[in-house]
């Protein structure tokens, strides 16, 4: 498959880049920011993504989406990462919805599903019970229909409506449906170092709702849909990336020491070379990736680690080197260059970090 966007991707690629930077700059972000904001995103924003079918836009229109791949999903990832745009799109849309949508029974997909894709709804994934990314191990339980335990770094937990978390049973992992307002959740909001939302969940005896798949059948799911979203999140940084990127050089041409622009100096020049070519790599790797999950591809875990692994070294090298090609303002918080670093640390870590996914690369080639 040709690594080029078809017409109806690019349109929407445009449309994206004009919506993020009309109604969700960087300076929304502050704002929400400084004014802690209760949500951690601008609803009136997120409602619009859900008016423009962004919500839905990968699920079959059966459930009220649009069926319109990920690969297109992707370009809509790419713009709202030049602005940083904290959204649920990413915990609600794209993990769950993923996993819903794949594993999910026929009535889960009738409701879960259509209110994820109408935005009527946030739904958001529970695994993590430690700061080490561990998807397969789960110390939460299931007993006598009940789940109990506790997990880490919940994406969006404050704001969920349903939870679906990952326990263990004597059959293996399990993934179960839990309404957030059930007796038994308590739900504790963490602000991460990039003002995006995350939460400490404490499940006690809650009633599960349902299951996702069978018995036994988490571990396989938990790769899938994570390989998915690391793809995905992938996009997102690759446009955090190509901002910073501009950002700097753009600074580069303006700044001037010794009468000349510091863009002339040879050294700066290497430096921004090398941080071209790397991009460019990024963006045929994430596209690649993008069009793979489309394509249901048997490498897809392969793809999503190595576009993980490299995308997130890309994505701290950029963001470091604008810090030093902007020089003391760029430390300021006025400048908004350090917003790029603080986003690509935390998407970094999130869903693996770049040892985590070179070592699992390494053993699906079995190196």
């Amino acid at each position: 498959m040709a690594l080029v966007l078809t017409e109806e991707q690019q349109m929407l690629k445009t449309s994206a880049k004009e919506f993020f930077n009309g109604n969700a700059p960087i300076a929304s972000l502050r704002d929400l920011r400084d004014k802690k904001s209760e949500a951690g995103y601008d609803q009136l924003v997120w409602s619009e993504m859900a008016n423009m079918g962004w919500t839905g836009l990968v699920f079959p229109e059966a459930y009220g989406g649009l069926d319109f791949g990920y690969a297109g999903l992707g370009q809509i990832l790419i713009e709202s990462g030049k602005t940083l745009t904290p959204s649920p799109l990413m915990s609600s849309v794209i993990v769950s919805g993923t996993m819903i949508n794949a594993y999910g029974s026929e009535e889960q997909k009738k409701t879960l599903l259509a209110a994820i894709a109408a935005g009527e709804k946030i739904v958001t994934l529970a695994y993590e019970e430690s700061n080490a990314h561990r998807p397969h191990t789960a110390e939460a339980s299931v007993s006598n229909n009940q789940l109990s335990g506790t997990k880490k770094i919940v994406l969006d937990g404050h704001v969920a409506d349903t939870f679906l978390v990952t326990a263990r049973t004597e059959k293996g992992l399990g993934i179960y449906v839990i309404d957030a307002a059930a007796s038994g959740v308590s739900v504790e909001r963490h602000t991460m170092m990039d003002s995006r939302n995350a939460a400490t969940v404490t499940f006690s005896d809650v009633p599960v709702l349902a299951m996702i798949g069978l018995p036994g059948d988490g571990e396989k799911i938990m790769d899938h849909v994570l390989d998915v979203a690391r793809i995905c999140l992938s996009a997102e940084m690759l446009g955090s990336m190509e901002e910073a990127f501009e950002r700097t050089m753009n600074y580069l041409k303006e700044r001037k020491q010794f009468g000349v622009s510091i863009g002339s100096f040879q050294g700066l020049q290497h430096r921004a070379a090398h941080m071209f070519c790397e991009i460019e790599m990024c963006k045929s790797l994430v596209l690649k990736s993008l069009q793979a999950i489309d394509a249901e591809s048997d490498e897809l875990a392969t793809l999503a680690s190595m576009t993980k692994a490299k995308v997130g070294e890309i994505a701290k090298l950029v963001s470091n080197e604008g810090i030093q090609m902007f020089g003391g303002i760029g430390m300021t918080d006025d400048e908004e260059i350090g917003f790029f670093l603080k986003r690509a640390r935390v998407a970094q870590l999130t869903y693996g970090d770049y040892n985590y996914h070179i070592d699992r690369y390494a053993a699906l080639k079995s190196f």
